[in-house]
């Protein structure tokens, strides 16, 4: 039987619950549910601590098994290594195997202390997302589920995008080292998925980012993956108009009429399943989303607080437009909760069902 390609687990900020919720999934099992290897990235020092740690607070009973291989950026991009990692795949590793998953050892420069962030460690956090990246450019890996990272903490670091701008997140840095000139953020839950026009803007900055061009793009990038990475020949998609009641004919605004219908307009005679500008009140409605695969919205707080209600903890954050799967949890570092108790993985659990049934249905698996 041919191997799957395995899930790899960017654990993020060290001083966070990143290793702790991949600790507490490998104690119950679950890291072996999905008929594929599964890669962390962490430093293999911290996470035996973390593990003694979250032992010595009654968490776990044992210290899961994990087999650790040394990885950096001199060999993560030559071909031996990669070759090395295939081999992994088909004689360690696998869903039969005794280690509950496969630790990819990135040291950081300084003791890891839960709670308390070092920026001398900010380093290895970047180092992890780049060697994510290059597996899962060169098809080694078959989608890349990160854990929770504190920005602030990239920054002051002077961490940059290849761009040379600040560090604004996992998005923006797989988008540049991808060569993307635009990604769509969506949030996945069992109720609904929704994809957004434009994400972290001021809200009196929205209109201006309501473009004909940024409306033609998202749509376009949510048909191409909706097929590509979910499987579906013909997405339903339903649209939420940017003012209320879809701006009542141009009596509460004309963006509808001028921008977003006319693009939309363009998918329908193409023969896309897509609806014109939508009230976005009436529009998540059981009656509506029972007949559509993916919701777009025009703003972060149009459509994400109706998802979340629906599922907070079970919410995953997805990256559409790249050239490979990212999956992500829906939380952050949770610094106080670090090696403590109390964290949750059930997001964590979710993005690599959501990152596996992605791969499952795409063409890399």
């Amino acid at each position: 039987m041919q191997k799957k390609l395995p899930l790899l687990i960017t654990t993020g900020e060290p001083a966070g619950i990143g290793m702790d919720i991949v600790l507490l999934l490998a104690a119950e099992g679950k890291l072996q549910d999905f008929d594929r290897p599964v890669w962390v990235t962490a430093d293999a020092t911290a996470m035996q601590k973390r593990a003694d740690e979250l032992i010595a607070a009654g968490i776990l009973e044992i210290c899961p098994p994990w087999k650790t291989l040394n990885a950096n950026d001199a060999t993560i991009i030559e071909e031996d290594f990669l070759n090395q990692m295939s081999q992994q795949n088909i004689n360690g590793g696998t869903v039969n195997d005794d280690n509950a998953f496969i630790l990819f050892n990135i040291p950081c420069a300084a003791p890891v202390v839960c709670g308390k962030v070092d920026t001398n460690n900010s380093s290895m956090v970047a180092q992890q997302l780049q060697i994510a990246h290059k597996l899962a450019i060169n098809k080694t890996v078959a989608a890349i589920v990160t854990g929770p990272l504190q920005k602030s903490a990239l920054i002051d670091a002077d961490i940059k995008l290849l761009d040379g701008t600040m560090f604004s997140g996992h998005t923006e840095f797989f988008m540049q080292q991808s060569g993307c000139d635009k990604v769509v953020m969506m949030l996945a839950n069992q109720a609904m998925k929704v994809a957004l026009v434009t994400t972290h803007l001021a809200l009196k900055d929205i209109p201006a980012a309501i473009t004909a061009d940024n409306v033609r793009q998202t749509v376009q990038i949510v048909i191409d993956d909706m097929r590509e990475k979910f499987g579906l020949t013909q997405p339903r998609i339903l649209v939420c108009g940017l003012n209320p009641h879809a701006g009542e004919g141009g009596h509460l605004g004309t963006e509808e009429i001028e921008i977003i219908n006319p693009v939309l307009q363009c998918f329908i005679n193409a023969g896309i399943d897509i609806s014109e500008a939508m009230p976005a009140d009436t529009l998540f409605t059981p009656r509506h989303l029972a007949n559509c695969d993916a919701v777009i919205a025009m703003y972060h707080d149009q459509g994400l607080p109706v998802l979340k209600s629906h599922g907070f903890g079970d919410t995953v954050n997805l990256t559409l437009g790249l050239p490979y799967i990212r999956t992500s949890v829906d939380h952050g570092t949770a610094l106080d909760l670090a090696g403590r108790g109390g964290a949750s993985a059930t997001s964590l659990y979710q993005a690599l069902i959501m990152a596996n049934e992605m791969a499952n249905k795409s063409l890399v698996n």
